[in-house]
């Protein structure tokens, strides 16, 4: 197993400062995997038995890339960043067709879970998204400079190894979305076609008759007949063309063929549901997964990982849907709509789903009627400093209104030393401990501290980014292109196929 952690070495102080070819389908299995088999496992053959079978088939990436300024930590849901690679090096050649050592990936989409574990929901990214990739590190312990505009899908391949650059592709989702991916899997072709055999196949719908010539139009033929109209089975290397034709059906975009491959995703869920808690049946789903997936080091071993599955076994089909990131065409590659993009991340930061429910699982503060709503604190006469100790942007100014707001007097706003603050910590001088406590009326569960200093200082940590603000106003409703072309899990196999 390779395994790779990191940490910095650096003392964190708060001493304030002045201002300064592809392969959607893979994602399908992966959610199914992790989901519903490996909770079958832990609880119908013992935690023990199946964490030395685990353990040593688990393979992590080296988290070391992940870059160390980004989003705040979230305290509501989960978002995991799915990744399938059609690298050909090795036995994958077999599957993809062709050769090659360096790993790509046309296949990326975002799984965030609510924090009431009962909703989810899958934001496909196409992979001629033109997006910003900042700094990725590479093999060697360099790092590559930053790019603009340039094809989503790209991030993975920079450095050009054949594991790929899981990390950059993560660091770009995080500088996309500004949303913390808590965890990373990556699934390649071998994987793919392994855990559909482990099923037992998985029924599809077809919209036409496909040909050798959809699947590879570099052919020049039409070919011999893949897949008949209509319904079917299909696993192993059957599924994999499956969810790889492009060609031939809709406009023959990536676009159309993520819509099929969340049909497919779809599927894989009602017949896992279907079958029930079955080890016999489930067991080799989740070996394949182990052996075929790479992991960030925080599902790096069994028990993380079943761990990971139980959090999620209560998210109902009805309940989990699939969209893909607002997009338009840009000459031959998909440019973001921009403000549906910002609208569908706000969303998900506020843990609310696309129809508009708030699924935070927590009891929101509503009103000046809150014990620590700006309304109900007078902070005439107090003279505050704010600083802001995590990285998210704007948090000292957003903190500075609110005391505003409450009559408290801002005698500045900056950023303090260290961004790594968790819990916010509030400083006073002698003689002010009351004028304190009545600052921290509005920044739930700070910490206080005493200085030599004649005066009150606001260092804010993340938890205070990832607080519910009662003046905060509730996110906007989606656009209706958005949550009408959204897919649930629930729907059948033969609807909303395809694009164009």
């Amino acid at each position: 197993m390779r395994a790779s952690t990191t940490t910095d070495p650096r003392r964190p102080t708060d001493r304030p400062r002045g201002v300064g070819g592809a392969l959607y389908g893979r994602r399908i299995l992966l959610v199914a995997v992790i989901t519903a088999g490996s909770l079958v496992a832990v609880l119908a053959l013992g935690a023990g038995w199946v964490y030395s079978r685990l353990d040593g088939s688990i393979t992590t990436f080296d988290a070391k890339g992940i870059d160390r300024r980004r989003p705040a930590p979230s305290f509501a849901g989960q978002n995991i960043l799915v990744i399938g690679s059609d690298s050909r090096s090795g036995k994958n050649s077999k599957y993809g067709g062709g050769k090659g050592d360096v790993g790509r990936s046309d296949t990326a989409f975002l799984l965030h879970v609510y924090a009431d574990s009962k909703h989810a929901i899958a934001v496909s990214i196409p992979r001629d998204t033109l997006v910003d990739i900042p700094r990725c590190r590479l093999s060697d312990g360099t790092w590559s400079r930053p790019q603009q505009n340039v094809m989503f899908n790209s991030a993975f391949t920079v450095g050009l190894t054949a594991a790929g650059n899981p990390a950059c592709t993560q660091n770009t989702v995080e500088k996309l979305s500004g949303l913390r991916v808590d965890h990373t899997v990556v699934v390649d072709f071998r994987g793919f076609a392994a855990m559909t055999k482990a099923v037992g196949g998985v029924p599809v719908c077809l919209p036409k008759d496909v040909y050798e010539g959809d699947l590879n139009p570099n052919l020049g033929a039409r070919g011999k007949l893949l897949f008949t109209k209509g319904r079917q089975v299909v696993s192993g290397q059957r599924a994999l063309d499956y969810v790889r034709v492009r060609h031939g059906i809709g406009d023959g975009s990536d676009i159309g063929r993520i819509q099929r491959q969340q049909a497919f995703m779809s599927s894989l869920l009602k017949k896992v549901r279907a079958e029930g808690l079955n080890p016999t049946t489930l067991l080799p789903l989740v070996e394949a997964a182990a052996r075929s997936m790479t992991f960030d080091p925080g599902l790096g071993s069994a028990d993380k990982l079943l761990s990971f599955a139980l959090s999620l076994r209560g998210v109902d089909l009805r309940n989990t849907r699939f969209v893909t990131l607002p997009w338009r065409y840009q000459g031959a590659r998909v440019a973001i709509v921009q403000d549906e993009a910002d609208a569908l991340w706000a969303a998900l930061k506020a843990d609310r789903t696309i129809d508009g429910v708030d699924a935070g699982g927590r009891a929101r503060p509503s009103g000046p009627s809150s014990p620590h709503s700006a309304a109900t604190v007078s902070g005439e006469g107090i003279s505050v400093s704010v600083y802001n100790g995590t990285t998210v942007s704007g948090l000292a100014a957003r903190a500075a209104d609110r005391l505003k707001g409450a009559g408290f007097t801002v005698t500045r706003v900056a950023t303090a030393d260290s961004q790594t603050r968790t819990t916010t910590l509030i400083r006073y001088g002698p003689g002010l401990a009351i004028q304190a406590k009545t600052v921290g009326r509005l920044f739930r569960g700070a910490r206080f501290q005493r200085s030599s200093e004649p005066a009150i200082t606001v260092i804010l940590g993340t938890e205070y980014a990832n607080a519910p603000d009662p003046s905060a106003s509730v996110p906007a409703p989606l656009p209706t292109s958005l949550a009408g072309t959204s897919r649930s899990a629930a729907d059948g196999i033969c609807s909303n196929l395809s694009y164009g």
